[in-house]
């Protein structure tokens, strides 16, 4: 199969809904063998129903080194090596000032932080020399969003850490960057926003603060991740992307901002 990824494989955790699953579905098109991690049955069925016979789907949480351990050995022994690993699993949280349970706070950390330094450890023995490993930031990293602390802390040592594993995995000729979405039309709302109508008013609010005045789109944070997983960014290493609409690097053209 033809494709900026034909023959290669790809393992992507988190990948059965929103970006991951964006990110899975662009793959295969582009010719990759996709490996995909989530923790509910239902929609890794789905996912695999869907895209066929190129994705494999396995339950695995990533806080839980073990299960890590086994999606890692199950995506090896079915497609071989990893060519691009996406550790993109991650939660929200709202950890806000004064209201906080160290219990709630360290989850987020457990989830957003170190399970994607585990994740990376995991796939490391196992990744094609001259691969890519992208990392998913956020925004947060730079927005000072009140109540959002621990998700912030969490995306900000992503960042750094994405350097230190640059760093690390250099003599393989292996690259380790971050993409960093600002606010996608993904699964991750449905708590803040649970109804059509809800959501339609969160969509109209948040467009407010991006330049480009709307809400992303999962696919558009994927095309980004497909850069980099390709040899199209073959000298893109240690860097952070926003997909963001211009919402950190042009704040203040944003629709709520203008005149």
């Amino acid at each position: 199969m033809a494709g900026r990824l034909a023959n290669k494989t790809a393992l992507i955790t988190g990948g059965n809904s929103g970006i991951g699953l964006a990110t899975a579905r662009l793959f295969i098109a582009e010719g990759a063998r996709v490996a995909i991690t989530g923790r509910k049955q239902d929609t890794l069925d789905a996912a695999r129903a869907e895209l066929g016979e190129r994705l494999l789907a396995i339950p695995a949480d990533t806080t839980d080194e073990a299960a890590l351990a086994r999606a890692v050995a199950a995506t090896v022994k079915e497609f071989g090596p990893v060519h691009a690993l996406f550790a993109n699993a991650g939660i929200a949280g709202a950890t806000p000032l004064g209201g906080t349970t160290r219990e709630a706070f360290e989850d987020v950390v457990r989830t957003n932080l170190t399970a994607v330094f585990f994740t990376v450890q995991a796939a490391a023995p196992h990744l094609a020399d001259h691969g890519s490993v992208i990392l998913n930031g956020s925004v947060h990293t730079a927005l000072g969003m009140p109540g959002y602390a621990a998700y912030a802390a969490t995306k900000a040592g992503v960042t750094g850490m994405s350097r230190v594993l640059a760093a690390e995995l250099a003599p393989r000729g292996i690259r380790v960057n971050v993409v960093a979405p600002g606010a996608t039309r993904t699964p991750i709302w449905n708590r803040t926003a649970p109804t059509a109508e809800a959501f339609k008013a969160f969509e109209q609010r948040i467009s407010q603060t991006s330049p480009l005045g709307r809400i992303g789109e999962a696919e558009e944070v994927a095309k980004t991740v497909l850069f980099l997983a390709s040899d199209d960014a073959s000298n893109v290493n240690a860097t952070e992307i926003f997909v963001d609409g211009g919402t950190i690097g042009a704040r203040m053209g944003a629709p709520m901002f203008r005149g």
